[in-house]
């Protein structure tokens, strides 16, 4: 296997130097798909004028959005910063939305510093015009391993809808078998047990998944330096459930391209965006990889290989592998 990561963007800026180059947009630009279906941009989720720019006269019928978790382009801010910051792009999203939609907010809770931002963020949310829907956990395989502590192995995502928008029910479903019996209820004066009331030989996935790989290095869809990348399938999930085909998504913190990909994967347009010029470019050209060789990522490669074919030697590659199996705090 190839042995050749990228590392954390975040954690080198001599790194950043040598990839900043190589990047097709500056701040405030954006890419046109050449197939006129998505739209790429580097782009502040915080400025309204940025956000009509990338949408245009489209409005989207679903959003997902993975924002640094109290991180704002790298700096720590104060919870009442990060929350004011978080007011100003849902309301951008809530202009970009059509009448009927689906909101979906990636948040962390810091179980060392009062749960935040989570709680905060959603008593925000309550000023805002959308209705809670439910408060998803997607189980990571590996965590923060602690002595005096239940070991951290969750990440939340919050699932808000505005009007009456489309819930495919059928994209709940996993791949995981109906196995347990003896849950039962009488219908039409016959008492039947859950197993012969679904609809499905396998179980939905309600709102605590755990049946979704953790992306790691060994993982085709892999995108080294992204150190917060979120499981196409996950992704993949909401899109199905949230969306019909044709629609537009919008993702304001793009990071790895998943949603960009998942979208492009599933017959819907995405307008996504990122404030950082190299993960925008990594966007660009994970989907430019996607059409023309049918990979979703790198693997154990990086995006940047022609330009810059080598970061580290091999016994830095391997401490890399080490920590791209392990949740990140704060990721975006």
């Amino acid at each position: 296997m190839k042995n050749n990561p990228l590392p954390r963007l975040d954690n080198d800026p001599a790194i950043r130097d040598r990839l900043l180059p190589f990047c097709r947009l500056k701040h405030g630009e954006i890419w046109n798909d050449p197939e006129d279906r998505h739209r790429i941009g580097c782009k502040d989720a915080a400025n309204s004028n940025d956000i009509i720019e990338l949408v245009g006269d489209n409005s989207a019928t679903l959003a997902i959005h993975d924002p640094p978790y109290n991180l704002v382009a790298f700096d720590l801010r104060s919870i009442e910063e990060f929350v004011e910051w978080c007011r100003q792009w849902i309301r951008n999203t809530t202009t970009a939305l059509a009448e009927d939609s689906s909101l979906y907010v990636w948040l962390g809770a810091d179980q060392n510093d009062g749960f935040q931002p989570l709680p905060d963020f959603m008593v925000m949310m309550r000023e805002e015009p959308y209705k809670s829907r439910s408060f998803i956990t997607m189980r990571n395989q590996r965590g923060y391993g602690t002595q005096k502590n239940w070991m951290a192995v969750r990440q939340e995502v919050l699932y808000y809808t505005k009007g009456s928008p489309v819930f495919n029910v059928d994209a709940e479903y996993t791949d995981i078998p109906k196995l347990l019996r003896g849950y039962y209820k009488e219908v039409n004066g016959k008492k039947t047990e859950n197993l012969e009331r679904g609809k499905s030989e396998n179980i939905r996935a309600g709102n605590v998944w755990v049946d979704i790989q953790q992306v790691f290095y060994r993982m085709d869809e892999n995108v080294s330096g992204c150190y917060a990348q979120k499981p196409l399938k996950c992704i993949e999930r909401i899109i199905e459930a949230s969306s019909n085909s044709g629609d537009a998504v919008l993702d304001f913190f793009a990071h790895s391209g998943a949603t960009l990909i998942a979208a492009e994967k599933l017959g819907r347009r995405c307008f996504t965006m990122d404030n950082d010029p190299i993960y925008a470019e990594i966007c660009i050209r994970r989907l430019e990889r996607y059409r023309q060789t049918g990979r979703e990522g790198w693997q154990n490669g990086h995006p940047f290989e022609l330009e810059v074919p080598t970061f580290a030697d091999d016994s830095e590659c391997s401490t890399q592998h080490e920590e791209s199996t392990v949740p990140q705090k704060n990721p975006s």
